[in-house]
């Protein structure tokens, strides 16, 4: 008897691999099943490398490195084994590389181009997917802005759903570019902080809830403050007060676009973090504060131009020494003396008496925070 020999199946033609691998991707398995088809196919090791996406396989992290540099601008010294590459390009913009990595059939480039084109598909994939999840990240927001009171549960359920466990407690953040689209700052927050939720609302501010601790936050913000102007809240344990820290985060960020401080890290405790609590809670006590303490030197400064309020919080901030003020503000040690006379009268505070001196500083703070939305 002649046993029949089979001869083995002939491996796909270029447009047959290119269904295995768009299949593959719609299956979920990404670019390194796109790599391991492409390598059955040339007969050697492929990397399919796309920075924006990530590398799937650690051993690819080198190769990612060679292609975001060369996707920079730069040229740098090609891996070693790498025998063929083929960029992976739309719209005339190269967005990463196929690469060989060791000899391979004659017609191995037809199955590298076959690979790119594949690689677009999971790559268009990856973006659809984002813009789905920045869609509900932003309605998360967007539903803190416009409603008063949300359902804690319901919210903490979608946050979760979305990578984000505010059963902990978080903290609000707020963000003006510097001539920059507010793209770029939720780039920055999305990969600085895979954990937040973050939207751009309308053109100008991009808003972000950052579950943890205040001093990760404030992390964020530093990294963010070469491009923005940033506002961060306290941070709030309960989920429900999340519309409060987004006002507070509002208030921060309005105080610090009118320059209402000059030293940025005094803001983030002590009295003016209770101010900014006690704003977004109660805005009219904040208020109510400022028109018993400091409004009258406001008013009496923008009828008559003169300087009563920074000189009284110059004295403040060097203990009252009135030597120290007078030089503070460039200023005669009498012209020091005369001012704080007509903060006495106008107040009927006594900034040389300790209860009022305390509540003259409070009530420059209030005013600080009230700035912004006081009338010209």
């Amino acid at each position: 008897m002649t046993l029949a020999v089979t001869n083995p199946e002939p491996l796909p033609s270029p447009r047959g691999a290119h269904l295995q691998m768009v299949g593959a991707v719609l299956a979920g398995e990404g670019l390194e099943r796109i790599a391991s088809i492409a390598a059955d196919h040339v007969g050697a090791p492929v990397a399919v490398v796309v920075p924006r996406v990530g590398s799937p396989v650690d051993a690819w992290a080198r190769y990612e490195r060679y292609v975001a540099a060369k996707l920079g601008g730069g040229q740098p010294d090609p891996p070693k084994e790498l025998v063929a590459e083929v960029p992976i390009s739309s719209g005339g913009k190269d967005l990463g590389a196929v690469l060989m990595l060791g000899p391979g059939v004659a017609n191995a480039g037809e199955y590298l181009h076959v690979a790119a084109v594949a690689a677009l598909t999971e790559v268009a994939v990856v973006e659809a997917r984002e813009e789905t999840e920045q869609q509900l990240r932003g309605s998360v927001i967007e539903e803190l802005l416009r409603r008063e009171e949300v359902d804690e549960d319901d919210l903490l359920r979608r946050a979760r759903r979305l990578g984000a466990d505010l059963s902990g407690g978080a903290v609000a953040l707020c963000a003006v570019p510097r001539n920059r689209a507010p793209g770029r700052l939720l780039a920055v927050i999305a990969a600085e902080r895979p954990d937040a939720l973050a939207e751009a609302v309308g053109e100008e501010r991009v808003y972000a809830i950052l579950p943890g601790t205040f001093e990760q936050a404030r992390k964020l913000a530093a990294r963010l403050s070469a491009q923005a102007t940033v506002g961060l809240s306290s941070r709030y344990a309960a989920p429900r007060e999340l519309r409060l820290a987004i006002e507070e985060a509002e208030l921060v960020l309005d105080v610090r676009l009118v320059g209402g401080h000059p030293d940025p890290e005094a803001l983030e405790g002590g009295t003016y973090r209770l101010l900014f609590r006690a704003f977004a809670s109660d805005p009219e006590e904040v208020r109510s504060f400022y028109e018993d303490t400091v409004a009258p030197l406001v008013r009496y400064d923008e009828q008559y131009s003169t300087d009563l309020l920074h000189t009284l919080d110059a004295y403040l901030s060097n203990d009252c020494n009135m030597k120290a003020t007078a030089a503070a503000i460039h200023a005669h040690r009498h012209t020091v003396s005369y001012r704080l006379d007509r903060v006495r009268e106008l107040t009927e505070l006594d900034p040389a008496r300790s209860e009022d001196r305390e509540r003259l500083g409070v009530g420059i703070k209030a005013y600080r925070i009230l700035e912004p939305a006081l009338p010209r």
